[in-house]
Parts: structure tokens; sequence; C-alpha cells
């Protein structure tokens, strides 16, 4: 005879009985989850650059130094990183302000002239240079 629990009742089951009902189920393993190690090698290796104007021994800066403040703007004008450009975390924010100030003062460009320069240009780019003509 077999007894059943009512619907929504919760019945315990002891895991060795269930395991022994039902064999084919895997026991679960109390395991650590693997660490990651590290990639040594590829592109993203090897060792951080330090910082040029900690190099220098450089305290503050120059925003009208735009020479050494260009090797810290991209093509683009964009800011580039510290992660790219190397610097540090003290030394980064003070070339951003310095960059920021420049471009204020007209010694940086706020974007280049790349438009100009690019030849693969898209579909809307061309159409909207039609209609600009046609004008």
């Amino acid at each position: 005879m077999i007894v059943r629990a009512p619907p929504g009742a919760r019945r315990t089951v002891c895991l060795t009985s269930f395991l022994e009902d039902y064999p084919h189920v895997a026991k679960q393993r109390n395991r650590k989850p693997a660490r990651r190690r590290d990639k040594k090698g590829g592109q993203g290796g090897g060792r951080r650059k330090s910082c040029p104007y900690c190099k220098d021994k450089v305290e503050q800066v120059d925003y009208k130094d735009v020479a050494t403040l260009r090797r810290f703007v991209s093509e683009r004008g964009k800011i580039r990183s510290r992660r790219i450009s190397g610097a540090c975390r003290r030394h980064q924010n003070q070339i951003a302000r310095a960059v920021k100030r420049a471009r204020e003062l007209a010694l940086l460009p706020y974007v280049s002239d790349a438009r100009e320069e690019r030849d693969g240009r898209g579909p809307r780019d061309r159409d909207r240079d039609r209609e600009r003509e046609e004008r």
C-alpha cells in the first residue's frame, strides 16, 4: 500500500534513500571553483609602461606644452586611457585637465579632420553630399 502526501504538502526525503531509488542520478561534489590563472603570454602580457612624467620627476602637467600633450591624444582627438598612455593615475588626471584647458584656448583641436581624410565613406555620406551639391 502506497501512502501519498496531500497536494501542496512538502515531503522530506533522505538523500541516501533517494540515491538508492534513483541510481542513475549523479552525486554532486563539493568542489571549489577552479581559479583563473593570469595569462603569461599574448598581447596583454608583459610589463606596464612607466609614467613618462614620473620618470622625469614632473610635479605638474603644463597645458601650454602642446607637443607632449599630443602624445596623449589620439588621431581623432580623444584623450588616451591610462592603459594605453602608460601614465599613473595622478598624472593621467592632470593630463586630462591640461588637454581640456589646451582645447579651450585653441592650442589643441577638439576633433581632428579625420572626416576629410577618410576614403571608405558610407552611402549615407555620399547621399548627403549629393543633396548639398543640388541645393
